[in-house]
């Protein structure tokens, strides 16, 4: 299985086809799947060379719609290089990267050019892109629409960069109506200012003085603004990281009532709990805030009921310096946790011991993510047509996150030395090895994705 080969069938006896998995041989013609045979009727004329992959569970690849590469303008923190080399270690065959924090960032039709001369010839994995709306921005939306970005993100409170603004009623106003009919998506960070009873100022190196500074209430309040929007223009709207069980009444309440909403979580909201982060370990710190166990708890149970849509990273990495590890003070640390490598992993060692089963994993990781960015009809399942991205892992292995292993660019993360479960053993992207057992394909093999969004109105 040489990193940068070109994979005609791959063998298993765990193939997760459809709801079942059984021994089966993947055929592969031009990147693309051509069918997927029971093991005894694949002749060797039919498959070719085969990759006999013994017994690891092979499945569609992941796809992590919320990746903040940072390039160009922040390479430092991260880079396309590094970031879908970790990606690609992690299972991941197509990421879709967020509009900030490169700069510039991906709100104009120049800009999300400049962006992809950035990551031409960089990606080791297929990578899609985000826009962005800031205020004054609109007459830029369907442009990009045009263009090939895969949806818009914005802000409804500061970014923690000035580059990307917040934006008001107004400018939310303004793109829903420039988005009407586009079939695009808008994505929020759903929190917003609100009054709250200030607390006395609290020890800035106690990560519960951070937590009182970000109420649930502000995911609630932004939350109820994203659902009357939803409903009033009848555009697809989406919740980024929400971290807070509060507002899933609402949620369920909005799609009862016809609103085109879909939710995602994070990995570090599900696997990580306030109680248990020392003082100054800044490592931790994330917006919206990661919250206790009994939030965590609500979060796995609306993950089941299928409230909430899909699991992601939110990779959303920094230089150490930015994270104040020398002071440990929350309150002036960079929010935001590197996991773009581990998520399968971190997934899978917390849910399957919550009964969650291979399928689910598919649909929260998988097939969820690639319809949010209209990418179902070719990532996301392995049925023929579609892109031949396979991870090939073992669920039952465990390993233990250190700094060896870690291939961001910057190896600080709250699961340093934490155990998982579930080690990937290669990763596929369109029929090509891009990863096995440690590396990489000597040159970049993932491309640029264009997303062609259903218009019913004319651009």
């Amino acid at each position: 299985m040489e990193p940068g080969s070109t994979v005609s069938a791959v063998r298993s006896q765990r193939v997760l086809c459809g709801e079942e998995i059984r021994p089966a041989v993947i055929i592969i013609k031009e990147g693309k799947i051509s069918s997927i045979l029971p093991d005894s009727e694949v002749s060797s004329h039919q498959a070719g060379k085969v990759l006999d992959v013994g017994n690891s569970l092979v499945m569609p690849g992941i796809v992590d719609c919320h990746v903040h590469v940072n390039e160009p303008g922040r390479t430092t923190w991260e880079g396309y290089w590094t970031a879908t080399q970790a990606a690609a270690a992690g299972g991941i065959t197509t990421i879709v990267d967020m509009p900030l924090n490169s700069i510039p960032p991906t709100t104009t039709l120049r800009n999300f050019h400049e962006k992809l001369r950035a990551a031409t010839g960089q990606c080791f994995v297929d990578t899609a892109f985000w826009g962005g709306v800031i205020p004054g921005n609109k007459l830029e939306l369907r442009p990009m629409v045009q263009a090939g970005v895969a949806g818009f993100k914005c802000f409804l409170i500061h970014s923690g960069v000035d580059e990307f603004p917040h934006v008001s009623d107004a400018d939310l106003h303004a793109a829903m109506k420039q988005l009407q009919g586009t079939g695009s998506v808008l994505l929020f960070h759903a929190e917003q200012e609100v009054q709250h009873p200030v607390s006395e100022k609290g020890d800035p190196h106690e990560y519960s003085t951070f937590l009182r500074s970000r109420p649930d209430i502000m995911e609630l309040e932004a939350i109820r603004t994203v659902t009357q929007l939803c409903l009033k223009y009848q555009v697809r709207c989406h919740i980024v990281h929400l971290s807070s069980a509060q507002p899933l009444e609402l949620i369920r309440a909005a799609r009862k009532a016809g609103a085109p909403l879909t939710v995602e979580t994070t990995h570090h909201y599900l696997n990580l709990c306030a109680e248990n982060i020392p003082a100054r370990a800044t490592q931790f710190k994330c917006c919206p805030p990661i919250r206790d166990t009994a939030n965590q708890e609500l979060l796995w149970s609306a993950l089941k009921a299928g409230d909430i849509d899909m699991v992601v990273s939110d990779h959303s990495p920094c230089t150490p310096d930015l994270k104040c590890l020398d002071s440990g003070d929350f309150t002036q640390a960079w929010g935001g946790i590197s996991s773009l490598q581990f998520g399968l992993s971190l997934f899978w060692t917390s849910a399957s011991e919550r009964g969650f089963s291979f399928f689910d994993a598919v649909r929260l990781l998988c097939k969820e993510p690639a319809q949010l960015c209209r990418l179902d009809n070719q990532k996301g399942s392995l049925i023929p047509g579609h892109d031949a991205d396979l991870v090939i892992w073992d669920p039952e292995k465990e390993f233990t996150v250190n700094e060896d292993n870690i291939h961001h660019k910057n190896k600080l993360t709250p699961y340093l030395g934490l155990a998982l479960r579930g080690r990937v053993k290669a990763t596929i992207v369109r029929g090509k090895v891009v990863y096995s057992h440690g590396s990489f394909s000597s040159q970049p093999l993932g491309k640029h994705l264009f997303v062609q969004h259903n218009t019913s109105a004319a651009l």
